[in-house]
Parts: structure tokens; sequence; C-alpha cells
């Protein structure tokens, strides 16, 4: 199942400069997963200890906000898009 990933350009150093990578996956944790195992370092930026989503990591599965969704083990279908989105602070 190809699934687009969407990499911000903070994390870009860890996709070699990719906007947008191919990934596989089921579930957004699966396609997390791939995502590490084909460009390591992706989760300790995404995860916490505990292995939760960082507070200041959004996440989107075809514009909707995984929070609002099954979180981690939301579906992800075939063609979907699935964005990683820092917060931003700032004023």
């Amino acid at each position: 199942m190809a699934v687009t990933v969407r990499i911000p350009t903070q994390l870009r150093e860890l996709s070699g400069g990719a906007a947008e990578i191919t990934g596989e996956g089921g579930t957004l944790a699966s396609v997390l997963a791939g995502l590490e195992t084909a460009h390591p370092g992706f989760r300790e930026r995404l995860f916490d200890e505990q292995g939760e989503l960082r507070r200041f990591v959004n996440v989107f599965v075809d514009d909707e906000d995984i929070r609002f969704l099954d979180g981690l083990n939301t579906e992800v279908k075939d063609g979907a898009t699935v964005s990683i989105v820092p917060a931003v602070a700032g004023g």
C-alpha cells in the first residue's frame, strides 16, 4: 500500500533533502515505523521516551488531524498523504 509522507523543512536532513517520501503502511504507526527504517533518526525526533508523538509534532492523514481520529492507530489507505507538521510558536 503506497502512501506519500510530506517531510517538513526542519526534518529534511533525515530524508536526504526530500520533501516527500513514498511509504508503506496500513496504520499511521506502521507508516512512521517504515519512515524510521528507511531514514534512521525520525523516531527520536517525532516520539518521546514513552513512544508517544511529541507534543509539538502534528500529524495529518489526508488533511485530518490524527488527534481527532485514532492517533497512531489511524488507518492510512492506499494513495493517502501523511503530513508531519511541527508546531509553530511565536508572537
